[in-house]
């Protein structure tokens, strides 16, 4: 009985030792995940907000696909050019009338005088793009000089335009103003008129005072723009 009491009272102490381990082991594990645990759900958030992200460029990478592919191709040299040459076909269509029609040189006289600034930089301009248009395409690098003097003189007309409306009749003589008034509705009497008599006689009146207006340096008229003047007082119908 003595040894037999001996020998579990030699294992007891062994026993409650690794318990003890154990539980202490147990503690400063739980103690360890307790501590974890804020530094866990950090992880956890942006674990999740980097699989969002990823899915979101994934999306925006599939949605750009059809964008991408339907962009245009750049301009050839070719496509350029006659994209200038219809453009700068227009203008001339522009300027001309401009210079052919009497009436608008009297309403916008600075766009017809080249002491204007504006109007100094268009015809230069236009001069520019004209000695460079051709009927055929001239291929490089001739196409691309014409193409950059085209948009240049597009933005001088412009330009000269918006100068020509905001100054109309400011560099006149206040004392000719109603001079370019009465031409104007002499102008548009014998454009209107039915009677071939009052229309004969509405353009002679207008071509003496337009003559008048240009030996005082007042109205430079165009030559174009003279010869409608001439032709329609000699009895043609007016253009």
């Amino acid at each position: 009985m003595r040894r037999r009491h001996g020998r579990h009272g030699s294992v007891l102490p062994f026993v409650l030792g690794a318990f003890i381990a154990a539980a202490f082991v147990g503690g400063v594990i739980v103690y360890a995940v307790i501590k974890l645990i804020p530094y866990l759900v950090l992880a956890a958030v942006l674990l999740g907000v980097f699989v969002l992200l990823k899915r979101s460029f994934r999306s925006c990478s599939v949605d750009a696909g059809p964008a991408a592919a339907s962009v245009p191709a750049p301009e050839s040299g070719l496509q350029a050019w006659q994209r200038a040459k219809a453009e700068f076909d227009a203008l001339r269509v522009e300027y001309t009338a401009h210079e052919c029609d009497p009436m608008q040189v009297l309403r916008r006289p600075a766009l017809s005088d080249v002491s204007v600034p504006s109007t100094a930089r268009f015809v230069d301009a236009f001069a520019e793009a004209q000695s460079l248009d051709t009927d055929a395409h001239p291929g490089a690098p001739y196409d691309a000089a014409f193409t950059v003097a085209v948009a240049k003189a597009r933005r001088a007309w412009q330009a000269a335009l918006d100068a020509a409306d905001r100054i109309r009749l400011s560099n006149v003589p206040t004392h000719e103003r109603g001079s370019i008034e009465r031409v104007l509705k002499l102008l548009t009497t014998a454009r209107d008129s039915d009677s071939e008599h009052e229309r004969l006689a509405a353009y002679a009146r207008a071509r003496s005072e337009l003559d008048r207006l240009d030996r005082a340096g007042i109205v430079h008229l165009p030559r174009t723009a003279r010869a409608a003047v001439d032709e329609a007082s000699r009895g043609a119908l007016p253009g």
